[in-house]
């Protein structure tokens, strides 16, 4: 193997596979990251505009050419219309995804499918509880009925604040009204934003910027917590379960199919099919032991938090498991899918089906998904795959490495109750500072970043220092991968995380979910500040998300700042073409949310500002700190 190999990618099943694309010429996506260099500078810089066909327009950032566009918008406009837009599709992103699982709660309770039931009896009641809705005497679809329908008004433009907000600390709640950003409906917070960008209306950066955050705040307060609070209603609250991760979860004698995407509705159908003893006879009789179901991605990470289904890889693993020679069929749903997957496909015999009809793939087999009929259509996408395996190539499988072993499943719920049903012994063991805090890892992957190195170092450094770790999305298989996900990885923390982590039989880095699954952050933050009666931004708490890539990511960093947690961003976002833009989301938001951005690209580094910003936290609580200004940089 050569170094090449090696420098994209720290994951040894991610290597071994890179290797076969470059003998056998398949295109990655590195490969196309490096036919685009360099890249546009004025668009790196946000300093782009093409809101309007009086442009597009670009602003010379070294002061020698245009200073303002057509229509007479300076560097600090454009900057934050291009970051406020950028936010409103992450957000809708991820709030459609919750619109789409609310429908699905709704027609349980109007009694239109028999694919999916209430799983989480006691959370419906609760969540329904929060919306008001009286729950004696009522059976569960009854109630799945009237939570929907309450649920579908906190997209409208009725409700002047989201249901959601109960969750928050009253003096958060009264910033957020004192600033004029309070959350409203989820879709008129999103319309709202595209209008205020449009040529000729909000030309005032820090309006615009206030409301970028008011957008993002109704995607993690909303549509967001919504797609994880109805998909645990319907699907089950995680516990804390054993799973794997890597690409050693194929079976080389056995039918594999890859759930790729965010949405557990189509994939939670397909684990049913997937167990039908006509399918699995079938399966055998194509010569195959059985079907084996891995995860991709963020659908994979909700079917191993609720299921314990391995999980084959995240975000740049998607072309690689192909590669592997052993997949029947890639089976996806939407976001963070590549387009490029129905290309790879045809250099093997994997079939790609797509299935959501907002998101289909030229090349790729198309199975319209109703929800309705959703266990009919899961068993018709099995039998695809399985009736596929007889293509397989024997002597292009290659299944690289071992899985690794790792947990997964801790929700807010689960931690609460490993905690004795409080977070009381998770403050006390931050206040004797056994544990000097916590910080959320989460986030995609991006070429632009060693594959993992972000994560697994950000992590390890953390861990080391006492900081608990909680993770989602692609940082959590990474560290999965990496082995920093089983109790026995409480060896590689500090010694009093390791001391806490033993007692309580957990790791030091928790999986939390998919990446609308950071609401579960959220919501167990807001917990820790109403048990002490203060706000989310005076706790020792800090976000980070060191390769990450998508507008959703941007969402949920602009809702975390804004709830009053400090993040670091490891990939340098296109607001540098304004330092007005720049001092306000990396210093000037302290005064305003209590909580700021950085960026820093390198782990090390962000492991020691995290550690610094947990130490000033802790100061100001009282709590035994270390001076923030002796913790040098490496």
């Amino acid at each position: 193997m050569t170094d090449h190999y090696k420098d994209l990618s720290i994951a040894q099943d991610a290597q071994k596979i890179l290797r076969i694309a470059g003998e056998e010429n398949i295109e990655t996506v590195w490969d196309r990251l490096h036919a685009q260099e360099p890249q546009c500078g004025y668009c790196a810089l946000g300093l782009s505009c093409r809101n309007c066909a009086m442009g597009p327009c670009r602003i010379d950032p070294f002061g020698e050419g245009p200073q303002k566009g057509v229509c007479g918008a300076d560097a600090d406009v454009i900057v934050a219309r291009n970051l406020a837009r950028t936010i409103a599709a992450g957000a809708s992103a991820h709030s459609d995804h919750g619109r789409d699982i609310l429908e699905a709660l709704y027609h349980v309770g109007a009694g239109d499918t028999n694919s999916y039931q209430v799983n989480d009896e006691e959370k419906l009641k609760r969540v329904a509880g929060e919306f008001g809705i009286s729950v004696d005497g009522k059976d569960a679809k009854t109630l799945a009925k009237e939570l929907a329908w309450e649920m579908m008004e906190d997209f409208g433009t009725r409700k002047e604040s989201l249901t959601f907000l109960d969750r928050v600390p009253p003096a958060r709640r009264e910033l957020w009204e004192k600033l004029h950003i309070t959350p409203r409906g989820i879709d008129r917070e999103n319309v709202e934003t595209l209008h205020r960008t449009h040529m000729g209306v909000d030309n005032d950066y820090i309006n615009i910027l206030l409301h970028a955050l008011r957008t993002s705040l109704s995607d993690g307060w909303g549509g967001s917590m919504i797609a994880t609070e109805v998909s645990d209603i319907l699907f089950g609250t995680p516990s804390p379960l054993s799973s794997k991760a890597n690409l050693g979860v194929l079976k080389p004698d056995m039918v594999n199919i890859a759930l790729h995407g965010h949405n557990p509705m189509l994939s939670d159908v397909i684990v049913q099919a997937a167990s039908d003893p006509t399918l699995q006879k079938l399966a055998e009789e194509q010569g195959a032991k059985g079907i084996n179901l891995v995860g991709l991605c963020c659908t994979g990470n909700e079917l191993q938090m609720r299921r314990g289904i391995p999980m084959a890889g995240n975000h740049l693993i998607q072309e690689l498991v192909i590669m592997t020679g052993a997949l029947e069929a890639m089976l996806v749903d939407y976001q963070c899918i590549m387009p490029s997957v129905v290309e790879v496909a045809k250099c093997f015999h994997t079939k790609v089906i797509s299935t959501f009809d907002k998101a289909k793939f030229t090349g790729a087999t198309h199975i319209s998904f109703d929800p309705k009929r959703g266990i009919e259509i899961g068993r018709e996408i099995v039998k695809m795959a399985v009736e596929n395996y007889s293509n397989r190539i024997p002597d292009r499988v290659n299944i690289p490495v071992s899985p690794t072993e790792m947990m997964a499943g801790f929700s807010v719920e689960a931690i609460v109750g490993a905690l004795g049903g409080s977070p009381a012994p998770l403050v006390d063991a931050i206040k004797a500072g056994s544990i000097r805090g916590a910080a959320a890892v989460v986030g995609c992957n991006n070429p632009k970043i060693k594959h993992d190195y972000g994560h697994v170092t950000l992590t390890r450094r953390l861990i080391e220092n006492d900081i608990l770790v909680v993770v989602t999305g692609c940082s959590a298989v990474a560290n999965g991968k990496a082995g920093l996900m089983v109790p026995g990885a409480a060896e590689l923390a500090g010694k009093g995380l390791k001391e806490v982590c033993n007692a309580l039989g957990i790791p030091p880095v928790l999986h939390m979910g998919s990446c609308v699954d950071n609401t579960r952050i959220l919501v167990l933050a807001a917990a820790l500040a109403n048990f002490l009666g203060t706000d989310i931004d005076k706790l020792p708490l800090a976000g980070a998300a060191p390769e990450w890539y998508s507008e959703k990511a941007v969402s949920i960093g602009a809702y975390v700042v804004a709830s009053g947690i400090y993040t670091v961003l490891g990939v340098q976002p296109n607001i540098f073409g304004s330092p007005n833009v720049v001092n306000l989301l990396a210093g000037g938001l302290n005064d305003v949310v209590g909580a700021s951005f950085a960026v820093e690209p390198d782990p090390e580094k962000a492991a020691v500002l995290i550690r610094r910003h947990i130490e000033s936290k802790r100061k100001g609580l009282g709590l035994p700190a270390l001076d923030p200004d002796k913790i040098q940089m490496s």
